[in-house]
């Protein structure tokens, strides 16, 4: 589903009461917070969904799986999410 799939769906759970403009700001205005937040390393918790969170991978060595070269990968930082325990599809 893409982002503007999720505005269209919002909208549409909204019944009118929310124009598709007033979803899309607010939602373009939580993905902002949402990424600042990561970058300064903070966690993100939304109750009964999950968690997201920033994780430091280390430097590796690995393998060029067509050559077999060995390979080292620089370290990096990762965005994770756990989702909240007991969280249900239904």
């Amino acid at each position: 589903m893409t982002k503007r799939e999720l505005v269209v769906a919002a909208t549409a759970k909204a019944n009118g009461q929310i124009t598709q403009g007033c979803i899309q700001q607010g939602f373009e205005l939580i993905l902002k917070s949402t990424l600042e937040a990561l970058a300064k390393g903070e966690k993100i918790t939304i109750a009964n969904f999950g968690t997201f969170y920033v994780k430091e991978m280390k430097e590796r060595v690995s393998r060029n799986p067509s050559t077999g070269e060995k390979i080292t990968v620089e370290a990096k930082k990762v965005v994770k999410f756990k989702v909240t325990q007991g969280f249900s599809f239904e």
